[in-house]
């Protein structure tokens, strides 16, 4: 089998939001699966049958648990296939195009709903201006990026919240980018991902409606970093990154 290591969301190696992606001639069993991803201890591991024609079937594990849907992931499938791709996943069909030097991925919209969950207690230093929730995620405004940045939350006080992730976020403090983020899951084994794809569902139609606009470049703000182009389209949102393949081989295994 064909493994691949790919840095997410950059052009630079070392940097964006490492993933596994597993070639797969023919379908593999989930425990297998996760005993992979529990080996390579990326935040995901995307694992992709290529046997056949038509549309490929592809799952996401992190080392501890199966997930809907992952964006840098599937970002690193596309890199490694390359041209246009269409997957079938958890999350329904979902297509991406390699071109330029940059990866599309066509992915749903998940429009934020407002909530009132008490989240300050577990992010010291942030001055909450709104707090929202998505499909999976919680998400959190910040009034500005330098709490973002500065965040040292608690982590036990998230994993027993019913959400996959936390994500908080601020207007965007650099020239290049409109909002910047982190993100934050130990509830599904990611204490900080790095960068975070499907994060950037909820992120980007909370942010068009703030200002007004659909295209959108958002940074994550992690030790690693990274940069995340989204479109909104209705009801499907279009987000965009660049990806450097760091280690090709074969798993034994």
């Amino acid at each position: 089998m064909r493994l691949s290591i790919v840095d997410s969301f950059t052009g630079t190696p070392f940097a964006g939001n490492p993933a596994g992606v597993v070639l797969l001639d023919e379908p593999a069993d989930a425990a297998w699966m996760q005993s992979v991803a529990a080996e390579l201890r990326h935040s995901e591991t995307a694992f992709v049958e290529v046997s056949g024609d038509g549309p490929k079937s592809l799952r996401w594990f992190t080392p501890t648990v199966e997930v809907d849907l992952c964006g840098h992931a599937t970002l690193a499938a596309g890199h490694v296939l390359g041209g246009e791709q269409v997957f079938t996943t958890r999350s329904g069909e979902l297509r991406t195009r390699a071109a330029g030097g940059w990866v599309s991925m066509d992915f749903p919209n998940d429009p934020p709903r407002p909530a009132d969950d008490d989240v300050a207690v577990a992010l010291p230093g942030v001055t909450v201006a709104s707090v929202a929730r998505g499909k999976w995620d919680i998400l959190v405004e910040a009034t500005d990026a330098a709490q973002v940045r500065q965040l040292k939350p608690d982590l036990d006080v998230i994993a027993g919240w019913d959400a996959r992730c936390v994500i908080v976020t601020a207007p965007g403090d650099r020239d290049d980018a409109d909002f910047v983020s982190r993100v934050f899951g130990p509830a599904v084994g990611v204490p900080e991902d790095p960068v975070t794809g499907s994060a950037h569902c909820l992120l980007a139609p909370f942010w068009a409606a703030k200002l007004g606009r659909d295209k959108l470049v958002g940074e994550q703000a992690s030790e690693r970093g990274g940069i995340v182009r989204v479109v909104v389209n209705g009801d499907r949102v279009t987000l965009s990154g660049q990806a450097v393949t760091v280690v090709s081989g074969e798993l034994h295994a």
